[in-house]
């Protein structure tokens, strides 16, 4: 595994970015998919950075980045990008990129042997689980065996939780159940894979509380920020990072949808103790992906 990023050269670690277009133009998600996430986030639907623009746009701030891509190739039908592509690609912009990649729980013994290869080969630092894209509930048996492979490498597992602004609007929210994104449902995979560093993506609307409960509960479950504007944080989040979770809490911006200049000003102007800040913005993340 590389060594990633230097820590005392970054001002923060953004652990959610996402990987939409492959190196040939390929999508992440489907043309009706990303125009319902465009409108969702009141960004362009053109808004697709390759990584090498990613990798410029964080090191010009003096930031990192965790990049991903979502595989749900088996609910959507829609072909991934490569998880080896991105991982190559992190690897040439290794001072301000970390790899994570996403496995289709659905691809069973395959999946898992992936796994081990991004990780022993590729240097992977961790996975990324979209419950309602994928269509699976998070404790169904059918990614136990990809969770032990990741427990075993020693990496984290990131998985959305609430509500997603993909599919939003569109006629069945296409195709994606919201039901799946409880973060209730990770709470059995952290007590069945007690080594496992997870984390629960996004204020988990309209799960919020139950992933403050969660996370206080269970030692290894951590909480990342991303995917709103924290003007629109849940009260009893900013309490929680403040207090009882400032060791488990990651700043996150879910670029390209929303930037980290924007959300890193409205965090600014959020009631955070100047001593939980740097521990949001960069300490938390770099301990837990092996950067400190």
């Amino acid at each position: 595994m590389t060594s990633g990023p230097d820590p005392a050269a970054l001002t923060a670690i953004d652990v959610h970015t996402h990987a939409e277009v492959s190196a040939d133009g390929h999508g992440s998600l489907s043309p009706e998919l990303f125009g319902a996430s465009a409108a969702y986030f009141k960004t362009h639907t053109e808004r697709q950075p390759t990584i090498p623009q990613m990798a410029d746009h964080y090191r010009q701030r003096r930031m990192a980045a965790v990049v991903f891509t979502v595989d749900a190739e088996h609910a959507t039908g829609h072909p991934r990008i490569s998880n080896e592509e991105i991982a190559d690609s992190c690897a040439e912009h290794a001072d301000t990129l970390i790899p994570f990649a996403s496995i289709d729980p659905h691809k069973g013994r395959a999946g898992v042997r992936e796994a081990r290869r991004l990780v022993e080969r590729y240097g992977v630092r961790g996975f990324k689980f979209h419950p309602g894209i994928q269509g699976f509930f998070p404790n169904d048996p059918l990614a136990y065996p990809l969770y032990e492979a990741i427990e075993e490498l020693g990496v984290p597992a990131l998985f959305h939780t609430g509500q997603t602004g993909i599919g939003a609007g569109v006629p069945g929210g296409g195709g994606i159940r919201l039901k799946y994104s409880n973060p209730l449902f990770v709470d059995d995979v952290a007590v069945d894979f007690t080594e496992l560093r997870v984390i629960l993506a996004h204020p988990s609307f309209p799960w919020q509380d139950e992933a403050l409960a969660v996370a206080t509960h269970k030692p290894y479950v951590h909480i990342d920020l991303s995917g709103w504007s924290p003007k629109y944080f849940p009260p009893q989040l900013v309490r929680y990072a403040n207090s009882l979770l400032q060791d488990k809490v990651l700043f996150g911006s879910d670029y390209p949808v929303i930037t980290p200049d924007r959300w890193l000003a409205d965090f600014a102007r959020l009631d955070i103790k100047p001593e939980v800040r740097p521990k949001i913005l960069k300490d938390n993340a770099a301990r837990l992906l092996g950067l400190a």
